[in-house]
């Protein structure tokens, strides 16, 4: 009777068969010699061709049929089956048989076989590899064969080597397996329990042990949390009692033995002395201080007796108390215990659990569950501020000298803002000094037509007034006010707070300008004060022509008379005014909603150039002018370096290097006026002769002659002004430009 094809066989139909004594021979499968097996059906008998069995496990590579060697196909697969076998037990009243158990592994690459005794506790047998794995012949008379597959099946008998052994149930994939085979599978038995054991258990179950057995496998836990600590961020305030405060630690609990160990975060310049641990490694009790306690006292095991065998054969063996008499329970602190929010005990110090890693948060969230974990600020709230108040200023020295002398008991100088003093300090041509021209504001006839200089220093926020002296006016001039910083007016001098000062911001053309009871009236300003205004619009707004443009569009229901007053008063029609014009005419039209300062700044902006391209003598006699008051006479030195740098000796470098040069040996001319000067001596090549350039500058070799003095225009002011003469900002003004700007007007 031909045996159903399994998987990774075949044989060729044509060729012919012969018995052998021996389980395999050599044949042909799809052309490739291999050893088959035809003497007993199983793994290796004869196979039908175009089955197929697929069991639970995969069974064929990827790529490959059903066309593989069996060694191949069933790789690693095995029947399980679950069997005992019934030895008798001759001359023991206790037993009269005995019930053993045993594991029969069927291997399919290779039709072998083992079989396995569990190991039971207290036997006495020796157990476990009861028949190792090969290949075993079936009982006599068929001893010339051995065991397939088809042999087994659940509650049937097998016996090996004389011994029976009743299979009575098998597992799921080799029940799965025998189905696929067409094996028709008993139903499973159950095996018998042995009445030895179960009289053995009856009374131990009764009886207890005289040396108790007690587990403290540490081992397992030690391997499985190794290298595993939680953290958690906390604090002990410690505020209350004398010196104390908020200390910052940190918890570490080691998961291998449940120790804990705390270290202290210490602030830089805390004071505290540097120490490695706040609580050394170990168990920490729940309730301690616990005291001092007896030796015996804390163990995990109480030993009564030790006793000893005899002389020859001396065997140690101890008694423990199982009972724990005069034991002592302390509980230590497990990961159970701590949680955020949480107050622990350490040895009498109450600490708060804040935070902890992201470790932690994981190990509670996958073993416990946990998912809050809201943190608490651990920091310290910030100490109250007291408010130092100090004695009112009495009238002796400066405000500072006598708050210096309330700060600290061995009073020191008040040092000055050295930053800002060498931020705003004067350099070269930079003077950093605020210019305002003013007149007195007075009844008296004679103060009248006096003019003053007012310097307001950046530096250092301090004033000086200064007087022209003018020929036969009846007064001295020169000095009227000494640097220093001046104090707004209205203000009680004897109080604990600084009293305010005039600032540059308070400062600009128009302005009203009270200096120790002198009132002053600013009415013009030079050309470095009002360029730095313009630079600085954002902390002086009245210099800031977009906001001013803006104030502008606000009358444009005025545009039309704007436009038909500026015509009328430009009688050769050139689209521009003089400022004197201008000026009257801005006032007049906005009905004194601009001040001086935002008319000088639009006259500024939307001015007439003066000429482009000056004379290079009337240069030159600016730059002599320059020079001379600086007396800056280092001319040969400037030669001798452009020299240097004049690497092919062409006597000539490119202007930039010129300007560059002239720059490092501080030449105090203005940035305009140097390129002015450089432009007029360039070449096509943009390049220099420095010789002639430097020797044009040296004003003692080259002197020019001085420029003519011009006078200044006298403006035509309002009344309150008395025809005070000052300089004019501009010449003229575009007022078409102005009117597009403002209102979008267009010449007609």
């Amino acid at each position: 009777m031909a045996l159903p094809l399994l998987p990774g066989n075949s044989v060729n139909r044509n060729m012919g068969k012969e018995k052998f004594h021996k389980s395999q021979h050599w044949g042909f499968c799809n052309n490739v010699r291999m050893l088959v097996s035809e003497d007993k059906p199983g793994i290796g008998g004869e196979l039908l061709l175009g089955q197929k069995i697929k069991p639970k496990y995969s069974v064929f590579p990827k790529g490959m049929g059903t066309d593989m060697p069996s060694w191949v196909a069933f790789d690693k697969q095995v029947l399980s089956f679950d069997a005992y076998v019934e030895d008798e037990v001759p001359y023991k009243s206790q037993e009269n048989y005995r019930i053993r158990r045993y594991k029969i592994y069927f291997y399919l690459e290779d039709d072998t076989i083992e079989v396995n005794e569990p190991v039971l506790k207290n036997s006495g047998l020796p157990q476990g590899l009861f028949i190792r794995r090969h290949r075993i012949p079936l009982p006599p008379p068929d001893d010339d064969q051995f065991y397939t597959v088809y042999h087994f099946n659940v509650n049937t008998d097998i016996v090996f080597y004389g011994r029976t052994f009743k299979i009575y149930d098998c597992d799921a994939f080799t029940r799965s397996f025998l189905r696929k085979i067409g094996v028709k599978l008993n139903p499973p038995g159950q095996c018998p329990e042995d009445p030895y054991m179960k009289t053995r258990r009856g009374k131990l179950d009764y009886m207890e042990p005289l040396h108790p057995y007690q587990s403290f496998d540490t081992l397992k836990q030690f391997l499985e949390y190794d290298r595993k600590v939680l953290r958690f961020f906390c604090v002990w305030d410690d505020s209350c009692s004398v010196s104390g405060d908020r200390r910052e630690l940190i918890l570490h609990y080691f998961l291998s033995d449940d120790t804990v160990e705390i270290k202290e975060v210490l602030p830089h310049n805390s004071g505290r002395d540097a120490v490695s641990l706040f609580l050394q490694r170990r168990k920490l009790p729940k309730y301690g201080p616990p005291g001092v306690f007896q030796p015996g006292q804390l163990t995990d095991q109480t030993v009564l007796n030790v006793s000893a065998g005899s002389s020859e054969n001396r065997m140690y063996s101890y008694l423990l108390d199982k009972y724990n008499l005069g034991k002592l329970d302390q509980e230590f602190y497990k990961d159970t215990d701590l949680s955020i929010g949480t107050t622990i005990n350490v040895w009498g110090r109450k600490v708060l659990l804040c935070d902890c890693d992201d470790f932690t948060k994981t190990y509670y969230r996958t073993k416990y569950g946990i998912e809050n974990f809201t943190s608490i600020p651990c920091k310290a709230p910030p100490p109250r501020t007291i408010e130092r108040k100090f004695p009112p200023y009495t009238g002796f020295g400066s405000e500072e000298d006598s708050l210096r002398s309330c700060i600290s008991f061995m009073p020191t100088p008040h040092q000055r803002n050295f930053k800002k003093f060498m931020e705003f300090d004067s350099y070269g041509n930079i003077s950093n000094t605020l210019r305002f021209f003013a007149k007195l504001i007075t009844h008296k006839c004679a103060d009248v037509e006096r003019m003053f200089v007012i310097s307001y220093f950046l530096s250092d926020d301090t004033i000086s007034v200064f007087e022209p002296i003018e020929r036969n006016s009846g007064y001295t001039g020169g000095r009227f006010l000494k640097r220093g910083r001046v104090k707004k007016p209205g203000q009680e001098v004897f109080k604990s707070e600084f009293l305010e000062y005039i600032k540059a911001e308070e400062l600009y053309v128009g302005a009203k300008v009270n200096v120790n009871g002198y009132l002053f009236l600013l009415v013009n300003a030079d050309e470095y004060t009002l360029n730095y205004m313009e630079r600085n619009s954002d902390k002086f707004p009245l210099s800031n022509i977009e906001l001013i443009l803006q104030k502008l569009k606000e009358e444009e229901s005025k545009s039309r008379e704007f436009k038909q007053v500026f015509i009328a008063a430009d009688c050769m029609h050139t689209t521009m005014v003089d400022f004197n014009t201008f000026r009257e005419i801005m006032m007049n039209l906005t009905a004194g909603k601009l001040t001086d300062q935002e008319v000088i700044t639009i006259a500024r902006h939307y001015r007439v150039p003066e000429d482009p391209c000056p004379d290079r003598n009337v240069l030159l006699a600016q730059a002599h002018q320059q020079l001379k008051k600086n007396a800056f006479a280092n001319f040969e030195r400037l030669i001798a370096t452009c020299v240097y740098h004049d690497r092919e000796k062409k006597k000539v470098l490119p202007s930039k290097d010129i300007k560059r040069l002239c720059k490092s040996f501080r030449l105090p001319l203005t940035e305009d006026l140097l390129g002015s000067l450089l432009s007029r001596f360039e070449d096509s090549e943009k390049q220099i002769n420095y010789e002639s350039f430097v020797c044009a500058l040296n004003w003692r070799v080259n002197p020019v002659p001085e420029l003519e003095v011009v006078s200044y225009i006298k403006e035509r002011c309002e009344d309150e002004w008395l025809g005070m003469p000052s300089p004019i900002p501009v010449k003229g003004v575009y007022y078409l430009n102005l009117l597009k700007d403002v209102f979008g007007l267009e010449e007609e």
